[in-house]
């Protein structure tokens, strides 16, 4: 809701209130920002400026006033402001100095829209407060400030526009699309960060003196910083104190600052970079920056968690896959790479079927001479020396089996060994007369130009239309060097009009053309996991890291500010192919179904018992679909460093996890809390049934067998390979006042003895338990 009284306007959500107010010489001053507050807090509320403080600059002669000291909603450079500016622009007189001021306001039903804009922005129910400001020398430019409000998940949205009805040229070297003043510092800063294979770790760091930045040169919003990022209060943890969470919906270079001022002050921006951009506005046009979203929780990271997988779902992701099951799929690629032909992978595929995949995905290696990564990219025709019959021949006989069939493309990028390359050279981006640099032997197409849009929207439409394709994986396997397109007189818009290009190929391909198609963004992995991919892709690939272990601590930093529903995770081979690491079955599924699963893996090469396993999971999977995909998440540390603990609920029943992230001898006993759980309600707390290999006590066999017995003979071979043990199962019956005090769980395996409730985890082990309504205790809430 927006209200405005006596120039004071308040944006409130569920939950919280955004408070500013315009002063007397027209400029939008910080109230407030968190818990609800009423209109008539505003004076208590504003950050006192009672005297002028040395060194600062008036704004105008002897009226007492310093932008300086002043919490702002935006800022320029010029008028005594010296801290970290959200604006940097080259005025007609060539000046830097700007000095907007207000002019008025509207307030629009719906979400904010700009007509013949590629951008992205947030949809569905809200509410959106347009603020005009006016430079006071030249009052035909406009800084217009847009807010949207999402009530029901307390996500503010802003955005901000410039409009140039000067005659004078304007240059943009610096637009942020939201700054925040904010009268305290007293914060650490969490970050996503990493590289390839290990993106979005999160790290913590302390607020100080001077200017923190989170932002990426790379072209994309990147595997080594996302653009979401948190300010927590001090001595806030996973379920209590405050904490603000922000991101942005762009998937181009994005730059985040939070700059601790003279008074322990914080300014907080984000928006495009400014690295390598310069935007020149003429007469009669506008730039927009892209949304940046952002929340306040006062429960803690899971409670801001909460608000940002609800707006998600709810206000990014397409309207016809919001809330909609995502399919459980099955890659081909850790199990084939380049090599296969049409008998390998219908073989796959049979297999795949009898254990309960829902869907297909052929991915790298079916078009043109692909048959490596150096050569065939950009010429999407498929190898009928591969697949004999071509795609529509294989996806119809896929659909027969009774699946569904995706399809990999990487249309961003071309080899120089391609039929494409050969035609059009010119399409791939370099510098005239440099050396052109590369990445995984590929160059990146200049989508600032039509015509090389025109040709990627043909050539997939081409191939989606010429079969029953249900999914597309689009992947895009480097950053962008040698920024240069013949087609811009301008340079430093190169960046952000790639950017631009690409949303709109993503719009002509999926939103007009194919919007039944379910598109799953890919980039290396995580490197383009983004709000702006979201708007288009329901679901990314997370990392190309698939080992169970990594992907906790991946996931973890990607479920703190985006949804179950948007990441793919899959069960891969073990030993892991990227850590050569080995984790039990049951640990990768556990990971993995917090999410969108899949599998990507040979079944021929895994035991009979391990595909009965699977089989049993993918069943678990599908009948709790809906709660792992959408659920509330919550997480928490049982034992910070060594036990960590992933749960969803829905609907009154919970999902549980807790996982070994280290194993020590002798361990401490696990204490398990549901966090979801209600006081007065009786529950039904049950392990997920999971399985011990035999061959997992090695030589320790020989010591409880009446006959000698070798630990890697053929006997314990056939017996690993057909038989396992059920691992310490549990059952409890119990008041919700238990389960969120905890439960201790049964004990680890200690290397003393066996005994049917002991867990065996070891490295990397981990235990899942559903949680549901007691029925057999209905009508009876005594304690047992």
């Amino acid at each position: 809701m927006i209200t405005v009284k006596d120039n004071i306007f308040k944006l409130d959500t569920c939950d919280t209130s955004y408070l500013f107010a315009i002063t007397k010489e027209g400029h939008a001053e910080h109230i407030h920002y968190g818990r609800r507050v009423l209109t008539e807090d505003c004076e208590a509320l504003r950050l006192k400026n009672t005297v002028i403080l040395g060194s600062t600059v008036m704004y105008a002669k002897e009226n007492g006033y310093s932008l300086d000291t002043l919490p702002l909603e935006f800022s320029g450079i010029g008028k005594g402001d010296f801290r970290h500016t959200p604006m940097e622009l080259i005025m007609p007189d060539g000046s830097f100095v700007t000095d907007f001021v207000y002019d008025g306001y509207r307030i629009t039903e719906g979400a904010f829209q700009k007509e013949g804009c590629d951008l992205p922005f947030a949809k569905g129910e809200c509410e959106t407060l347009s603020l005009v400001f006016k430079d006071k020398k030249y009052s035909d430019v406009a800084l217009i400030l847009h807010y949207t409000v999402f009530e029901k998940h307390n996500v503010i949205a802003r955005c901000t526009e410039l409009v140039n009805g000067n005659e004078g040229d304007l240059y943009i070297r610096k637009l942020m699309s939201f700054m925040m003043d904010l009268p305290t510092a007293d914060y650490t800063v969490l970050t996503l960060d990493g590289g390839w294979a290990k993106e979005a770790h999160l790290h913590e760091r302390e607020v100080s003196y001077g200017i923190f930045v989170n932002d990426s040169t790379t072209g994309g919003s990147s595997n080594r910083h996302n653009p979401a990022f948190m300010l927590k209060a001090k001595g806030a943890t996973e379920e209590i104190g405050s904490v603000y969470g922000f991101n942005l919906i762009y998937s181009g270079n994005h730059y985040s600052a939070v700059e601790m001022g003279n008074h322990d002050t914080l300014r907080v921006m984000s928006g495009i970079n400014p690295h390598c951009f310069l935007w020149k506005l003429k007469k009669g046009e506008s730039f927009l920056t892209p949304q940046a979203v952002f929340s306040y929780s006062d429960r803690g990271i899971n409670g801001f968690t909460a608000h940002m997988h609800g707006f998600v779902n709810a206000h990014i992701i397409p309207e016809k896959f919001r809330d909609a099951p995502r399919p459980v799929v099955l890659n081909n690629w850790e199990a084939t790479f380049f090599h296969f032909n049409r008998r390998k992978l219908l073989a796959l595929a049979r297999q795949a079927k009898g254990l309960g995949i829902e869907m297909f995905v052929l991915d790298d290696g079916w078009f043109g001479k692909r048959n490596s990564d150096t050569a065939g990219l950009g010429d999407w025709k498929e190898n009928r020396k591969k697949l004999h019959g071509g795609i529509p021949s294989l996806a119809k006989t896929i659909n027969r089996m009774g699946m569904q069939f995706g399809l990999w493309f990487e249309p961003e990028c071309v080899n120089e060994d391609s039929d494409l390359y050969r035609a059009h050279p010119d399409w791939a981006i370099a510098v005239p007369g440099r050396e052109k640099s590369y990445g995984r032997n590929q160059l990146v197409l200049d989508l600032t130009r039509r015509e090389v849009r025109d040709y990627i929207v043909d050539s997939v439409d081409r191939v989606l239309t010429s079969a029953n394709i249900r999914y597309v994986k689009w992947d895009y396997n480097r950053h962008i060097s040698d920024m240069y397109s013949p087609s811009l007189k301008q340079q430093g818009e190169f960046f952000h009009r790639y950017i631009l290009g690409l949303y709109e190929v993503l719009r002509r391909i999926f939103a007009e053309k194919h919007p039944d198609i379910l598109l799953e963004s890919c980039s290396s992995g995580g490197n383009r996991f983004d709000l702006g991919m979201l708007c288009f892709s329901p679901q990314i690939w997370t990392s190309d890291d698939t080992d169970a272990r990594e992907r906790l601590e991946i996931q973890r930093g990607i479920f703190t500010f985006y949804p179950q529903s948007t990441v793919s995770a899959h069960v891969s081979m073990t030993p892991n192919q990227q850590t050569l690491r080995s984790v039990p079955l049951s640990t990768r599924f556990q990971v993995a179904a917090f999410g969108v699963l899949g599998y990507e893996l040979d079944f021929s090469e895994l035991t009979p018992h391990e595909r009965k396993e699977i089989k049993e999971q993918i069943a678990f999977y599908k009948e709790n679909r809906a709660l792992l995909q959408y659920g509330r998440f919550y997480r928490y540390f049982p034992k910070v460093g060594a036990r960590e603990s992933w749960q969803v609920e829905k609907d009154g029943k919970t999902v549980a996890a807790i996982y070994n992230l280290t194993y020590e001898t002798s361990p401490a006993r696990d204490v398990l809390r549901i966090l979801s759980a209600r006081e007065g309600k009786r529950y039904a707390m049950k392990t997920v049934r999971q399985y011990l290999r035999i061959g997992r006590f090695g030589s320790l066999i020989k010591h409880i067998s009446p006959i000698r017995i070798r630990a890697d003979g053929a006997l314990m071979r056939f017996v690993d390979r057909h038989f396992a043990m059920v691992d310490g199962e549990e059952c409890y019956h119990l008041s919700g006042e238990a389960l969120k005090s905890g439960i201790p769980l049964a004990m680890q395996y200690s290397g003393t003895g066996y005994h049917p409730a002991i867990r065996i985890l070891g490295d990397f082990g981990s235990t899942m338990y559903t949680v549901t309504d007691d029925d057999s205790s209905k009508g009876d809430n005594s304690d047992e």
